[in-house]
C-alpha cells in the first residue's frame, strides 16, 4: 500500500526530545523552542517568531493581535481550510470569500478590491502548494485601504517570492504577519505544530504576552518585570519543548528534506506531462514570481467523474490519493452567510483537484506508472 503521506523522521527526533526532558524542563519556551526561533530568524529573516501547537493556534493569535470584532470583515479564498476562517470567526469577523485564479488555486488578486468595504479590516492570502499569491498586487491594495495582511503560509515553508522589485523575499515575510504549519503532512514536522511569524514589530510585545496565556511572563523570566500577571487577553498557544525538540531535529535536515522532495516533484511533472495532455488534465502551474518548495503534487482533471475515476483506478493498485478542500462558502456552517457570488474557480478546484502521494520515502515511479497505464 502507497499511503498518501508517510511522516519522515530524520533519526534525531528521540535524541533531542530525550535532551530536552532531561532540561528539566519540558513545558516550553525552552532550550529547544528558542533553537528553532533563531533559525527561523536568522534564515528567512522574519522580526520575530513564535512557535505554537498549530498553525491554527498561530492565525488565532493574528487575529486577536489585529483586534478583530464583531462586524469587522476580512477576505479571504474560499479553497482554503477551515482553520483560515475559524480564527477569524471565532473574533466575531465576516468572512467575505474570493475566487481563485484560473491557472492555480491561489487568491486572485485582481477580484479583492472590488470586495473591499468601510468594515474590511484584513486580507489573508493563502499561499496554496507552497505557491505565492501574487503579494506585490496584495500589498498595494492594502496599503491603499489601510488593510492588515495575515499570510496564511500552513503549506509554504521554505518558498519564495520575487517581487517587482526584483527582489527574492520568503514566503511569511512580506505581510505584517504569517502563520505555519508543522503538521505531520507537511514538508518540515512536529507532529502537530505551528509559527506565528511577526514582520511589523508593533505586534511583537503583544505577541508573546497573548502566547503566554495573556501574562507577561516571558519578560518576568527575562527580569524585565518583578513579577508577572495577566495583562491581556491570551491563551495557551505555545508548545512544550519536546515539541519544539522533534521540529528541531527535522530543521536541521530542511536542505535534505527539501531535496528529496523537489526530485520527487520533478519526476511527477516529467512522467506525467504528456499523459495530462493526452486526457485535458491540468499540472500544476507555478506563477513566474513563485517558486516551487514541493509540499505537494496536484492535478486537475477535467471533470468530476474524471478524479472519481482516477482516485478508484489508483486505489485498486493500493496507492491513495485525495482530493482537497470543500469550497468553504458553500460549507454547512457558512453558505447562509455568503452573499451568493458564484466562485467559478473555486467550485473548479474544489471538484477536480486531485493530490498525488508525495512524501521523502516514496517511489514515485510506481505511482506514474500506475496512473498513466
Amino acid at each position: 500500500m502507497i499511503p498518501f503521506n508517510k511522516p519522515y523522521l530524520t533519526g534525531k527526533e528521540t535524541d533531542y526530545i530525550y535532551d530536552a526532558v532531561n532540561t528539566g524542563k519540558i513545558s516550553g519556551n525552552g532550550k529547544y523552542t528558542q533553537m528553532c526561533h533563531s533559525f527561523f530568524e536568522k534564515r528567512y529573516g522574519f522580526k520575530k517568531c513564535l512557535l505554537t501547537t498549530s498553525c491554527t493556534d498561530a492565525l488565532e493569535m493574528a487575529a486577536i493581535l489585529i483586534n478583530i470584532k464583531e462586524g469587522d470583515e476580512v477576505i479571504m479564498p474560499s479553497y482554503t481550510f477551515v482553520s483560515t476562517a475559524n480564527a477569524f470567526v471565532l473574533r466575531g469577523a465576516k468572512i467575505v470569500f474570493t475566487d481563485s485564479c484560473e491557472d492555480n488555486p491561489n487568491i486572485d488578486a485582481d477580484k479583492i478590491e472590488d470586495l473591499i468595504t468601510p468594515r474590511t479590516k484584513a486580507i489573508v492570502p493563502v499561499h496554496y502548494a507552497g505557491m505565492a499569491c501574487n503579494m506585490d498586487k496584495i500589498m498595494d491594495i492594502a496599503k491603499k485601504y489601510s488593510l492588515f495582511v495575515i499570510e496564511d503560509a500552513a503549506q509554504a515553508i521554505d518558498s519564495y517570492y520575487t517581487g517587482t522589485d526584483g527582489v527574492k523575499k520568503a514566503l511569511g515575510t512580506i505581510g505584517h504577519m504569517a502563520a505555519f504549519s508543522f503538521h505531520e503532512t507537511k514538508n518540515i514536522i512536529s507532529g502537530e505544530g505551528g509559527m506565528l511569524a511577526i514582520n511589523d514589530l508593533q505586534f511583537a510585545d503583544r505577541a508573546e504576552i497573548i502566547w503566554e496565556k495573556g501574562t507577561n511572563r516571558s519578560a518576568f523570566f527575562r527580569g524585565e518585570v518583578d513579577k508577572y500577571g495577566w495583562v491581556d487577553v491570551g491563551s495557551s498557544f505555545l508548545p512544550s519543548e519536546i515539541i519544539a525538540a522533534f521540529l528541531w531535529a527535522q530543521l536541521e535536515n530542511l536542505e535534505t528534506i527539501q531535496e528529496k522532495r523537489k526530485q520527487l516533484w520533478e519526476h511527477y511533472y516529467g512522467g506525467l506531462r504528456e499523459w495530462a495532455g493526452q486526457n485535458a488534465i491540468q499540472l500544476p502551474n507555478i506563477p513566474f514570481y513563485a517558486t516551487n518548495n514541493a509540499h505537494m503534487f496536484y492535478i486537475v482533471c477535467n471533470s468530476l467523474k474524471q478524479r472519481t475515476d482516477i482516485i478508484n483506478k489508483l486505489k485498486a493498485k493500493d496507492i491513495l490519493s485525495v482530493f482537497h478542500y470543500i469550497s468553504l462558502h458553500e460549507s454547512p456552517f457558512y453558505k447562509d452567510s455568503h452573499d451568493g457570488r458564484d466562485l467559478i474557480q473555486t467550485k473548479k478546484y474544489s471538484d477536480r483537484l486531485l493530490r498525488l502521494p508525495l512524501f521523502f520515502e516514496l517511489d514515485s515511479s510506481h505511482v506514474i506508472r500506475h496512473i498513466t497505464e
